[in-house]
C-alpha cells in the first residue's frame, strides 16, 4: 500500500465534515469508514510543503481509465461543493477518497458495483497549495 500525503489543513477540514455528517449535518454516504481510514493512515504535511504533484482538496486532475483508456478531468471538492454536471466530485465519493493524497503518475483503484476500477493520474492541472491558495 502506497504512503499517502495529505495537507494538515485538508485533514482538519475533512475531519470536520466527517464529524458533521455523522451527526446528520451533511448529506453523506452511510459508509465513511474508507475515508476515515485514509485520513488515519496518511502522513500530514504543512500546506506550504505539499509537493506540486500531489492530489489535494480542490485539485483539478486529469485521469485515464486503465481499461477503456478514456480520459476525464475532475475536481475533488468538499461535499457541499459537489456538482457532477461540473465534474466536481465530493471527497465523500469513493473516487474522491481514492484519489486524495496520491501523485501524478500513480494508478489508483477502488471497488465499484461491477468490480474494480483503475485510473492513472495523468496530470494535476491545478493544485491550490502550489498556487499559494491555502484558504480553499
Amino acid at each position: 500500500m502506497n504512503e499517502i500525503l495529505i495537507s494538515s489543513l485538508d485533514a482538519v477540514r475533512i475531519q470536520s465534515r466527517i464529524d458533521k455528517a455523522r451527526n446528520g449535518g451533511i448529506n453523506a454516504p452511510i459508509n465513511l469508514v474508507p475515508l476515515m481510514n485514509e485520513l488515519n493512515r496518511a502522513k500530514k504535511v504543512e500546506p506550504a510543503k505539499v509537493p506540486k504533484d500531489l492530489v489535494t482538496m480542490n485539485s483539478i486532475i486529469t485521469l485515464q481509465n486503465i481499461k477503456t483508456e478514456q480520459i476525464t478531468k475532475l475536481q475533488i471538492v468538499y461535499p457541499e461543493d459537489a456538482d457532477l454536471t461540473k465534474k466536481k466530485i465530493s471527497i465523500f465519493a469513493p473516487i474522491g477518497t481514492a484519489l486524495l493524497g496520491y501523485r501524478k503518475g500513480d494508478i489508483i483503484s477502488w471497488t465499484i458495483p461491477s468490480g474494480t476500477a483503475e485510473f492513472k493520474i495523468l496530470d494535476i492541472v491545478y493544485q491550490p497549495e502550489s498556487e499559494g491558495n491555502f484558504d480553499l
